[in-house]
Parts: C-alpha cells; sequence; structure tokens
C-alpha cells in the first residue's frame, strides 16, 4: 500500500469513530511535506504544529488553505510571526501571551481563536493554568480590552500513562472546569464551546469525556 492510501484510510478509520461534534486535527510535527501532503490530498484541511519554526516553514510550502493550529508553548517573541496566517492558538497559558496575540492581531487587522491551556497532568514539564486557578484567569481576562481575540474554550493533556482511570479523571477535571468557565463567562457566547483534549494514546477517552477536538499524530501516520 503506498503511504498516501496508509494515510487517507487511517484519517477515514479515525473520522468514523467521531461524534458529529469533534473533529481531527493532524499533528504534523516531525512528519515531513510528503507526509503531511499526503493527509491533505485526502480532503483533511487542519494540522497542527507544536513550534513556530517548523509551523512557519510548512506553511510556507504546503497548500495555502491549510487551517494551522499551535499546539506547543508559544513565547511572545513568536507572535508576530504566526497571527497573519494562524487558525487557533490552542496553548495560551498566561495574561501577558493574550495580550501580545491581541495586540498583534490588531496590526495584523485579525482576530484569532484562542484556547486556555489547563495543566492536569501529573508530569511537570506540561505547561498550562491549574484548574483551581482558571476561574481568577478567566475573572481578570474579563477586565480586560481584547477586541482582537475570541476565547473559544479549553485545552489540556492527560498525564502519560496507560492507567486509563486517571486519565479520565484529568480528562473529567477539564470538562467540569470548562463547564464552570462557560456559566460564569460566557453563557451566552457560542463561541466558547471547545475542549482541546485526546491524542493518539487517548483520544477515545478523551471523546467520552466532551472532546471537541483531538489532535492526532501516531495514529495518523502509522
Amino acid at each position: 500500500m503506498n503511504p498516501d492510501t496508509r494515510i487517507a484510510n487511517n484519517i477515514a478509520k479515525i473520522k468514523e469513530q467521531l461524534p458529529q461534534h469533534c473533529r481531527l486535527i493532524v499533528v504534523s510535527k516531525y512528519r515531513s511535506l510528503e507526509e503531511i501532503q499526503g493527509a491533505y490530498n485526502a480532503h483533511h484541511r487542519d494540522f497542527a504544529e507544536n513550534r513556530v519554526q517548523p509551523l512557519l516553514e510548512r506553511a510556507e510550502a504546503l497548500p495555502s488553505d491549510i487551517h494551522w493550529h499551535l499546539i506547543g508553548h508559544l513565547q511572545t517573541n513568536k507572535v508576530k510571526f504566526i497571527v497573519p496566517f494562524i487558525a487557533m492558538i490552542h496553548s495560551v497559558d498566561s495574561i501577558k501571551l493574550l495580550q501580545e496575540i491581541n495586540k498583534e492581531a490588531e496590526k495584523n487587522h485579525r482576530v484569532i481563536p484562542c484556547l486556555i491551556q489547563l495543566h492536569v497532568a501529573q508530569e511537570e514539564t506540561k505547561f498550562g493554568i491549574e484548574p483551581q486557578q482558571a476561574m481568577d484567569f478567566f475573572n481578570e481576562i474579563a477586565t480586560l480590552s481584547l477586541k482582537n481575540i475570541e476565547i473559544h474554550g479549553l485545552m489540556a493533556m492527560a498525564s502519560f500513562t496507560e492507567d486509563q482511570q486517571q486519565i479520565a479523571s484529568e480528562f473529567q477535571q477539564v470538562q467540569e472546569t470548562f463547564n464552570k468557565i462557560k456559566q460564569a463567562h460566557f453563557p451566552n457566547d457560542s463561541r466558547f464551546s471547545e475542549l482541546s483534549i485526546g491524542m493518539s494514546s487517548d483520544y477515545p477517552i478523551a471523546i467520552e469525556n466532551g472532546s471537541t477536538m483531538i489532535r492526532i499524530g501516531s495514529a495518523v501516520f502509522a
């Protein structure tokens, strides 16, 4: 089976498992341009990178109708490079970063959809806001004038473990935090609707806990 056919088959199998409200974001980090083009040829358009430099290189080299998502930690000094074209930033984890995105978006006459990243995994290295601090974080956002940003929901990663109960518990915590924030700050805003949780190893558990976006790399390109 040629690589394009294999990738297309993998994408079709994953999409068959998704409820209507959940969409696939193909994680293209570490993949060749040919592999990404193979997924594109299978009529897929949402791709994610976790670092700015590869994202810029791929956006330049690949078709212009791809919707690029940033899912890795974003430094404020890199914001200006991606704002002209980015479809969504999943990994916002500070007020300072939100303000920088807003500033650069205004310069580019764009409104950037963003997700706030929660930290629920046991690994120390993962970025994000602690769930118990989320309400204070959103209370502070509500005092700011960020006209060039739309906050569409939350993103999180579960612990890297085979303990499915632990993964489910962490995703439940994200879903509960989402519901509290929605009720308090976005009760009538249909845009605040995204829960970006679930990767190749745990996306079925994420779907059970309300995921609207799964971020899949290895299962697509395997």
